[in-house]
Order: structure tokens, then C-alpha cells, then sequence
């Protein structure tokens, strides 16, 4: 790996210097209640009756804790129309986990509903609902067959579905009811997106079926197939698109885990999302920073670089270690768990070394472990590893998983807003801080809306906030009343809440900014520079790093 340089930004040299004046701590414990999700260690598994004692039997082989089970209800059009036989199985599973005093939990896909061999039967579900399936603009269902996806066979039809069909709603959460009233510790959520991530939806903001249509119409008087410009965020009425599509998935999610603990209170709610904290959140509209507050722990299927950890460079594990930093910050006193992936039958190269490295980073960022085999959810790709690794987490747990409080951090602050509106920007600003801070090796602490008035740390950054609400910045004003410093790049404070541009800068005031275009300090209260640190310096790494 050759050396990076340091590129020549005045301000660069007053971040060091800011830095390098906090005292570095150890992370100290501290003592409070945590269930079960904290501390799982997950292998899948497909579910039916024939199947639970040998999935039992795994589970106690490999030190399994947290164990993972497959016979989605709601995402199969034949069970979700009759659950009996799979809530049979749910309910086995359950059971015998909690004889060998385990956790069981089920997954289900969220919007998405596949109809076996639909080409050789007389009701699918789009052919009996194509009413409910989403749409894009130019009215195209979101209906695929057999080779879209590696789960879809041949003959099958796929289908997404939009949150809004009362008929289709109503029937979906009586299946979380149901499962739920089985015992099974938590259900597990796939997928609950906008369809924007397969071939020829990637640009189409989906959905646009009528009944999507019609509840944004209800929410802010306008027609989203007239009324903005799709794709400019430039435009205030796309930007209410992107809330709303945020809007409903969180709310979709948080509907799920209401009716899930109406029949069994202990059941917990977990949904897989794949995007991280970039773009890609805004384009499929499932945003972990919203959904940690209204479910129990988030399993996130995120890669950064290589798609397996036996492929990543070196900058893609800085990058993957950000990835996790920052959904633990987003989650707080909740579980991260983190389904990906270590070894794809790569040549030349044994799975063990992988699924220890993957298993490494993951624990030592607090998130929690799923072996998995290639890229699937189940399996295993090397069993003796998967049991050294298991044992390993389980014999360390708690110094692994018990809450802890920074000493004297670094803040580095994510705006949700600004990610929203202003994503590559954004992106590129706040990675390139946080590249800065762990090649420095700096005690930091990645900062929220929801955490920031309890930051504790002396120096917080704003990396190209542009974004910010009168909350924020009230906030903001008191923790420099109470003598913290601040540096700020770039357009920080340019924009409101809203994304729309604002007459004065409440930052520039807040701190007597007295010029946007220059580089200063006032009093030690603070250090601006009018261009981005971060994003130049993740620019030199892309540069510098070798492949």
C-alpha cells in the first residue's frame, strides 16, 4: 500500500490541529438492558416441518445463536392466500429453539410476491390484482419473470407490490398477526423497497400506480405524474416525492412491528435493506436512518468494493468499516446485523481466511455475524470455521456487545437532509472525514439529528452540511455557548430542512461567519473553509491506494 498524501488545503492543517488537541480514551462500558438481538450469531436455514430437527441440530452443532428460518408467508402468492401449513412449521421451529434455550426467527419478504409457475396456472397475482402491483410513470407494471433474479425460476412470476391497496394491506398484516401468534421470536423483513433495483428501473422513482398516486395526493394536493419534475431535485415538489416514498417504507415497517406486537409483545421486527447511507437509500426509499426508531435491529446486506470480503482492497474495507460505524450510529441502543458475504467459491483462495476477516471486522464494529454460504442467505461455506468463529464471539460477548460510552471524540455529523437532497456531495464529504479520522487513528463519533444534543466530544464537523433545520442550528448554538468547536466546509447551512435555499446562512451567523469564500477562525470557536476536506481526500485515496 503506498503512503497518502496529504493535500495542500490550509484548513486541512487546522483539522489536525483541532484533532490532535483531544485527549484519546478507551471506550468505557457502561450497564443497561439489552435483549437477545445483541448477541446473535446467525446461520440460515429453509423452514418446513420435515426440516426442524436438522435445523435444530445445526443451530447446536455451530454454536448458532439467533437462528434463521425461510418459509415466507406473504411473499408466496399460494401461502399468502392460505399460511396454514407453513405456521404449522413456524410454530415447531419456535418451540424447539426455546427448548434449547435459542432464539428463532422467520423471514418474509415485504413487497415483493412470487407466483410458482404462474405460466401453467389459472390465478397468479397479477393476474388476479394487477391493480395493486407498482408501476412506473409510463404505466409499466413491476412484474418479472424466471433469470431477472437469482431467486426467480423459470415459469415464475414476480411482482411488486404497492404499500397502499387497503385489500392487499389488510390481508398482509393478518399474515404478521398470524406468525407472530406462533411464538417465533422475530420476523424478519426482506426487502421493503420501491422497485428501482432491477434492470430498467434503476431512474424511475417508482411507484406510480393509483393508489400511490393517490395517498401523495391526499398528503400534499399534487399529482406526482404532473406535477414534478422526476429526477431534479432541484425541483421542491420532487423533493416532497423523495419524502414520501421514505415516508410510506418507515411507516410500512413500523405498521408491521405494531401488528406483530399486538399478539406477542417479545416479537421482534427486523428488516433486511441493502442500500447504505449513500444514494442508493434515496433511490429505493428504505432509509435505516429512519426505520431504526420504529423496529428492533436492522440486518443490513451491504458491501462496499468487493462484493466478498475475500476481494476487497484495502480502501474498500476502510470503507466498509464506515458503512458499519455509521449504521451503529444510526441505530443506538438497537442490534446491527450484518448479512454479507465473505467467499463465492473464488479460485486459488479458501473460504477460512475470509469468513475470519469478514467475522473481524464486523464484531470489532460492534455488528453482529451471519455465516452465510456465497451469496445466499443459508448455509455455511466452511463448517469447522463457522464453529471456531461462533465460539469465539460467544466466549467474548459481552466485552464484544455491551453499550459503551466514548471518551473525548471527534464528531463527525450525518445529515439525513443533506444525504437526501445533495447525495454525491454529501457522500463523498462525510466519507472522506471519516477516511481522515481512521487513518489518523482518532477516537470519533459519528453524530445525528437525534444524538446531537448530547454530543459530549470538543470538535464537531460539519463535512458540507448544506442542509439545516432552526432545531439544528438552535442546538448547534448551544453546544458552542457551551465552548465545543465546530469546523465547517463547504456550503454548510446554505439550505433549509427542505432543501430549499436560504436568504441568510443561520451557520455563517451562528458562528460571525463574516465571508463564504474564504478560509477562517474565530476565537478557537471554530474553523471554516469555504471549500470540502472530505471529498478531496477521498478523491487522493481513490488515487493513492494501491489496487
Amino acid at each position: 500500500m503506498k503512503m497518502l498524501r496529504i493535500y495542500d488545503f490550509a484548513t486541512a492543517v487546522s483539522l489536525f490541529l483541532l484533532i490532535i488537541s483531544c485527549s484519546i480514551g478507551d471506550a468505557q462500558p457502561t450497564s443497561t438492558g439489552q435483549n437477545w438481538t445483541h448477541y446473535v450469531r446467525i446461520g440460515g436455514h429453509g423452514l418446513s416441518l420435515e426440516r426442524v430437527d436438522s435445523i435444530i441440530e445445526d443451530a447446536q452443532k455451530s454454536n448458532m445463536f439467533g437462528i434463521e428460518t425461510d418459509n415466507d408467508i406473504p411473499g408466496r402468492y399460494e401461502s399468502y392466500l392460505d399460511p396454514t401449513e407453513k405456521l404449522a412449521a413456524i410454530k415447531a421451529i419456535a418451540e424447539k429453539a426455546h427448548a434449547i434455550n435459542n432464539y428463532a426467527f422467520v423471514y418474509i419478504a415485504g413487497l415483493e410476491c412470487i407466483t410458482a409457475n404462474a405460466d401453467k396456472v389459472e390465478h397468479s397475482f397479477y393476474k388476479d390484482h394487477p391493480d395493486w402491483v407498482q408501476q412506473k410513470i409510463t404505466g409499466e407494471p413491476a412484474i418479472f419473470g424466471g433469470g431477472t433474479a437469482f431467486w426467480i425460476s423459470e415459469g415464475d412470476e414476480d411482482v411488486w407490490v404497492s404499500p397502499y391497496p387497503e385489500e392487499w394491506r389488510k390481508t398482509y398484516m393478518e399474515r404478521v398477526r398470524q406468525i407472530a401468534a406462533t411464538g417465533i421470536d422475530g420476523i424478519y423483513v426482506d426487502i421493503p423497497y420501491w422497485m428501482t433495483h432491477f434492470r430498467g428501473w434503476t431512474d424511475s422513482w417508482a411507484s406510480f400506480d393509483e393508489y400511490t398516486v393517490a395517498a401523495f395526493k391526499e398528503e400534499t394536493g399534487l399529482n406526482a405524474k404532473t406535477d414534478l419534475k422526476l429526477g431534479d431535485f432541484s425541483d421542491p415538489n420532487f423533493r416532497r416525492w423523495v419524502d414520501f416514498r421514505i415516508n410510506t417504507l418507515t411507516d410500512f415497517m413500523a405498521d408491521i412491528d405494531k401488528n406483530a406486537k399486538s399478539v406477542n409483545p417479545k416479537c421482534m421486527t427486523i428488516p433486511e435493506i441493502y442500500p447504505g447511507y449513500g444514494e442508493d437509500a434515496v433511490r429505493v426509499g428504505a432509509d435505516v436512518y429512519r426505520m431504526y426508531p420504529v423496529v428492533d435491529a436492522i440486518a443490513h446486506e451491504y458491501s462496499a468494493g468487493g462484493y466478498t470480503s475475500a476481494k476487497r482492497n484495502p480502501k474498500d474495507w476502510l470503507n466498509f468499516m464506515i458503512g458499519m460505524y455509521t449504521f451503529r450510529a444510526f441505530a443506538e441502543d438497537k442490534a446491527s446485523w450484518m448479512l454479507c458475504y465473505s467467499w463465492d467459491n473464488l479460485e486459488g483462495l479458501g473460504p477460512q481466511e475470509p469468513m475470519k476477516n469478514l467475522a473481524l471486522s464486523e464484531v470489532m464494529a460492534g455488528t453482529n455475524f451471519w455465516d452465510a454460504r456465497g451469496h445466499v442467505m443459508s448455509g455455511t461455506n466452511d463448517m469447522e470455521t463457522r464453529q471456531e468463529i461462533f465460539n469465539w464471539i460467544a466466549a467474548h460477548e459481552k466485552t464484544i456487545y455491551r453499550p459503551r460510552e466514548v471518551v473525548n471524540p471527534v464528531g463527525v455529523y450525518f445529515s439525513p437532509r443533506t444525504r437526501d437532497y445533495f447525495t454525491d456531495d454529501f457522500f463523498n464529504a462525510y466519507t472522506g472525514i471519516m477516511q481522515l479520522l481512521l487513518q489518523s487513528h482518532q477516537e470519533f463519533q459519528i453524530v445525528t439529528p437525534r444524538t446531537l444534543a448530547d454530543f459530549s466530544g470538543e470538535v464537531l464537523i460539519l463535512p458540507d452540511v448544506k442542509c439545516i433545520s432552526p432545531g439544528e442550528v438552535q442546538t448547534l448554538g448551544k453546544l458552542v455557548e457551551s465552548g465545543k468547536r465546530l469546523l465547517a466546509t463547504a456550503e454548510t447551512g446554505k439550505y433549509d430542512e427542505t432543501g430549499a435555499e436560504q436568504n441568510e446562512n443561520p451557520v455563517y451567523k451562528l458562528l460571525e461567519i463574516s465571508s463564504g469564500d474564504k478560509a477562517q477562525s474565530v476565537d478557537g470557536k471554530f474553523v471554516f473553509n469555504p471549500q470540502s476536506i472530505g471529498a478531496p481526500f477521498l478523491q487522493e485515496i481513490k488515487n493513492s491506494f494501491d489496487e
